[in-house]
């Protein structure tokens, strides 16, 4: 690896913006990749360094370079949930149908972790889909209830999925649904937000 592509990789994992224009005015390559096939904007955005992010793509990054695992770091802002860092890297344009290694959007991974903000912002903002199914035959929904804590984050995930037209109707591959899941794990509030209108109480 070249010595400027190096400093750059660094400087774009610690979040030093400076450090990045540096060293891509001495000549490092805007999309050099480290031991793990990492580029130094998806090191910056696992980072949720946006200034530094920001400095990447105005140099001509590419939002959708895959690393080992097949992260990409548009894909990574699901994970970290940094909703400014998903708002510069959604102005460059980045494939929202591109997958991570579970099949999934960054949604997906957003709603698991309770991201709020950005699950609001992401949906609002772009045309992501809201009812794709990953590998594990999970919606972002489904994910939201399986895998999440059943607490105000994840109640306010559910929520947002909802209005933004999720379909409470997609089951896993077991034929279970999100309200089915939400009752086994006794998340209440969730389970309240999911009840079909045939459910007695419904509505309330």
């Amino acid at each position: 690896m070249k010595p400027h592509d190096r400093t750059l990789l660094d400087a774009a994992a610690r979040g030093d913006e400076d450090a990045v224009r540096a060293a891509l005015a001495a000549g490092a390559a805007v999309d050099a990749r480290d031991e793990r096939l990492r580029t130094a904007l998806l090191l910056a955005v696992l980072g949720d360094h946006t200034a530094a992010a920001a400095a990447l793509l105005a140099a001509g990054a590419d939002p959708d370079a895959p690393d080992a695992r097949a992260d990409t770091p548009w894909l990574v802002t699901g994970v970290t949930g940094g909703v400014r860092t998903m708002r510069a890297l959604l102005a460059a344009g980045p494939d929202l149908r591109r997958l991570n290694r579970f099949g999934g959007t960054s949604l997906i991974p957003a709603a698991e972790r309770g991201h709020t903000g950005y699950v609001r912002a992401v949906l609002a903002e772009s045309s992501i889909e809201v009812d794709h199914v990953n590998r594990l035959g999970w919606t972002a929904l489904l994910e939201a209830v399986i895998l999440g804590d059943g607490g105000p984050r994840h109640e306010e995930t559910v929520a947002l999925l909802l209005a933004a037209g999720a379909d409470p109707a997609l089951a896993d591959r077991e034929g279970v649904t999100a309200y089915e899941h939400a009752v086994r794990r006794g998340f209440g509030g969730i389970a309240r937000l999911l009840r079909p209108a045939t459910e007695p109480g419904a509505g309330r």
